[in-house]
């Protein structure tokens, strides 16, 4: 009989770190103990964003790789491409390549800072289809039309609970037959204990990831009442009732999930 397998006590070891960004571009947004208020998607935020996702957003690579396959697969020419909460828009540029260059693409975000980082950013790559970095409010009404791909990426837990089924309904109203939306969020848990643990787990992706005591704990302050989280079943039942014949899940790590969604 073979040795059994051993596995390392700590369980942190041999996971590798996300990249390191340079200095001026490294998210130390809350590495300074100080009293917090509701996080900002301001131009602090802005300058270090692509490391703070990539450093916080479990196989974020991984979900951008995903999120273009899915979308080329849906995205008609003469149609648009919505990225709703597009903010310094690195999933656009990824998809760029892969989606036929017939599809017009508009970045929307409520966040001046935000869509002045993307702009400079696609204007750098020389994006040449046709594109659209517009500054609009997600909670007050239509901004979806003749749509084959909406993407909600880490976006509608930040719109509030009271305006999320109507936002979701203008969607659908805004999209083509089989046109599909990519929804990826954090989730909670209605079990308390597997909410704990993977809370616990996302917390320790952090630390790997090189987030100190202070920047967790400072963040989940500063997030507390600005990112509301659902329960998976509550998403889809959100978007079932908005008009989506058909919903699956296509990624779920602990509590973040990727939803894809068929009009």
């Amino acid at each position: 009989m073979s040795d059994p397998v051993k596995i390392p006590t700590d369980r942190n070891r041999a996971v590798p770190r996300a990249p390191e960004a340079p200095p001026e571009l490294r998210d130390r947004v809350f590495a300074e103990q100080k009293p917090q208020t509701d996080f900002k998607f301001n131009k602090q935020t802005a300058q270090v964003f692509d490391d703070m996702v990539s450093r916080s957003v479990p196989f974020y690579d991984e979900m951008q790789r995903m999120t273009t396959e899915i979308a080329a697969d849906f995205a008609v020419p003469g149609t648009n491409l919505y990225d709703l909460g597009c903010a310094t828009g690195t999933t656009l540029m990824a998809l760029d390549g892969p989606v036929d260059p017939g599809v017009r693409f508009v970045g929307v975000d409520n966040s001046d800072d935000m869509l002045a980082k993307a702009r400079a950013k696609m204007e750098a790559a020389g994006m040449s289809r046709a594109y659209e970095l517009v500054n609009a409010d997600l909670h007050k009404g239509q901004i979806v039309e003749n749509a084959s791909v909406t993407l909600l990426l880490l976006t509608l837990q930040f719109v509030r609970p009271l305006y999320r089924d109507r936002m979701v309904a203008d969607i659908v109203r805004g999209m083509n037959d089989r046109g599909c939306l990519i929804l990826i969020e954090k989730l909670t848990s209605a079990d308390t204990l597997f909410n704990r643990l993977f809370i616990k787990y996302y917390y320790d992706m952090k630390r790997r990831n090189g987030y100190s005591e202070v920047e967790i704990a400072q963040k989940r302050e500063a997030l507390e009442n600005v990112l509301i989280p659902y329960r998976l079943e509550e998403n889809v039942e959100m978007l079932k009732g908005a008009g989506f014949k058909t919903v699956e899940v296509f990624f779920r790590w602990y509590n973040f999930c990727g939803i894809v969604a068929v009009k």
